[in-house]
């Protein structure tokens, strides 16, 4: 009875696995699949197969993909400089209203993007008309929406990457001397290495992909990617898009590969 329970125990778990991989891999190889379409129209059976609807990403899009590289690498470099001491500081030190102060920092992490994207507008409206500033529709405000959205996994990270860290080090560097801040910088963020960059790659993604703070905080001179193939999609169903989707899963992947091969990113994000 037990041989027989452990059995269908295995059978259930090696079932839920292949629907799991199911759902990931067969829309991922039939956007590969449409992405060679030779065809204007998306139709079955195409005519025929062609690449060269990879060389047309650069002729179509290149504006909005160096406005979407522009923008995650400052919201990289934001969410970094947020998250990372946010990090320490919630790891190592106990105060009243930490738990509040988590909370507020992994808020957004919850809420819908629509939600959060209609909420950081209104807020930058009012701003802008108690100032007089021009936030809205401007780089800087996409940019603070975005720090806002990466943050919390950064934040995340960097916890995991102190969870496994033995304070005996910083405690013997502090007991020898040393600030602090020299304790942070040559003890504690070497140790926070593969957090840090397993956070800022989670941040790079996730500004690069965002829609919901585009379609409330992008202008004409400011469009992204995303924005631009939503608004590609308007006119236009072709194999295109397929191939934009393609070319940012193989960017992402390499991404992935390179990084694992320096920096154990499994280790910090299970």
């Amino acid at each position: 009875m037990t041989d027989a329970l452990a059995r269908l125990e295995h059978a259930a778990v090696s079932l839920l696995v292949a629907v799991g991989v199911a759902l990931i891999g067969v829309p991922l190889l039939l956007t590969v699949y449409l992405s060679v379409f030779d065809e204007k129209l998306i139709l079955f059976p195409p005519r025929g197969y062609t690449l060269a609807w990879y060389p047309a990403i650069a002729a179509n899009f290149g504006g909005p993909i160096w406005n979407s590289l522009q923008l995650s690498a400052a919201a990289v470099a934001g969410s970094l400089l947020v998250g990372v001491p946010a990090g320490i500081g919630l790891s190592r030190l106990q105060f009243r209203g930490k738990g509040m102060i988590s909370t507020l920092l992994l808020a957004p992490i919850t809420v819908p993007g629509i939600a959060l994207g209609l909420a950081v507008f209104i807020l930058l409206v009012a701003i802008d008309e108690r100032l007089g500033s021009s936030l809205t529709g401007a780089m800087l405000g996409l940019v603070l929406g975005h720090v806002m959205i990466t943050t919390p996994w950064v934040v995340r990270l960097a916890l995991a990457s102190l969870v496994t860290h033995d304070r005996a080090a910083e405690e013997a560097a502090a007991s020898l001397g040393a600030h602090p801040l020299a304790v942070i910088w040559r003890v504690t963020l070497p140790a926070m290495r593969p957090g840090i960059i397993a956070g800022a790659l989670f941040a790079f993604v996730i500004s690069f992909e965002n829609l919901e703070l585009a379609l409330f905080l992008s202008s004409p001179g400011v469009t992204t990617l995303p924005m631009a193939v939503l608004q590609y999609l308007e006119y236009h169903v072709d194999p295109l898009v397929a191939a934009v989707a393609v070319a940012q899963v193989a960017g992402v992947g390499v991404l992935l590969v390179v990084l694992d091969r320096f920096v154990r990113l499994g280790q910090v994000v299970r």
